[in-house]
């Protein structure tokens, strides 16, 4: 592996080995009603539970924004069946490895980097899933097979895509372990008459169970091959989003004991390196008291 500080940026791609063995280059929202399994599927991809906090555990949902990255994998034999020739694991597997399946031969080679957005499905959290989809190059709109389709945060999560317009979205229906074949088929229809006519119109449904992982090969094949990479510019100087933040302070801390938070979002361009002063802005707000003018300081920090 180069190393990070003679590397050239003018020379790297979304795809480069540099980039993507570091770096998640493609953010892919989870969307749709509460409890329809969108927690569950990202823990299936990439090994990380992203419901971590107290109130979230306890209520065994979603309510801040979560984030989970993951790589995918290829295998290098061409005899190896798919979809179980491409495998995803949590961001600190290695850039190649043995293929897992007995008598293959094969080597696992890295081929996307993605980092999953992990939107709550509750109505009142509907703010907290706009922010998620401002970061989003793609979607998976996850339905529960196990109740009637649209539930009423199906259909405003989609619309929020929509708006956006986001074009990358794959549609998932879950659950299926937990219906028959007759009306796991029923269910498709109702999906399908649902999108008729939205931004999802032509996006694939894939049956999936999270909980058991089944047919998970699939979604990650149709990730790779379907699913572009944007273009991203190292070149230019670093640009991050922030879309969502943590207090790291204790209750009852005093003033001189206060140290600030934890801002998370996604860096649309640039590179950033240890030791880089970044700036943050607007930084501190300020209403002049004699002209009654907002004044805003930036905040720098390395």
């Amino acid at each position: 592996m180069a190393d990070s500080t003679v590397i050239d940026p003018t020379k790297l791609t979304p795809t480069s080995i540099e980039v993507m063995a570091n770096q998640a280059t493609i953010n892919i929202g989870t969307i749709g009603h509460v409890a329809h399994g969108k927690s569950t599927l990202v823990k299936a991809l990439s090994g990380v539970n992203t419901v971590r906090f107290k109130n979230e555990l306890e209520r065994n949902i979603t309510i801040k924004l979560g984030y989970a990255n993951a790589k995918i994998y290829k295998c290098s034999n061409a005899e190896c069946p798919r979809p179980g020739c491409f495998k995803s694991f949590s961001s600190d597997k290695a850039v190649e490895f043995p293929c897992e399946r007995s008598g293959c031969g094969g080597t696992m080679h890295l081929v996307r980097h993605v980092s999953f957005v992990d939107c709550p499905g509750h109505d009142v959290l509907m703010a907290t899933m706009l922010n998620g989809a401002a970061v989003m190059d793609a979607a998976m709109l996850l339905v529960a097979a196990n109740e009637m389709c649209p539930q009423p945060q199906t259909s405003e999560h989609l619309a929020a895509v929509e708006t956006m317009k986001l074009e990358n979205i794959i549609i998932l229906q879950n659950k299926v372990d937990l219906i028959r074949e007759e009306q796991a088929l029923k269910h498709y229809e109702q999906i399908q008459n649902f999108v008729k006519g939205t931004i999802a119109d032509q996006s694939p449904i894939i049956p999936i169970s999270a909980q058991l992982k089944f047919n998970i090969e699939a979604v990650v094949e149709y990730i790779y091959r379907n699913i572009p990479v944007p273009v991203r510019d190292f070149t230019s100087d670093p640009y991050l989003i922030v879309i969502r933040s943590f207090d790291v302070n204790k209750p009852g801390f005093e003033v001189d004991q206060l140290k600030g938070g934890v801002a998370g979002g996604s860096i649309l361009r640039g590179v950033i390196k240890l030791g880089d002063m970044i700036e943050v802005r607007p930084g501190i707000v300020k209403v002049d008291s004699n002209s009654n003018k907002i004044r805003v300081q930036p905040l720098r920090s390395r």
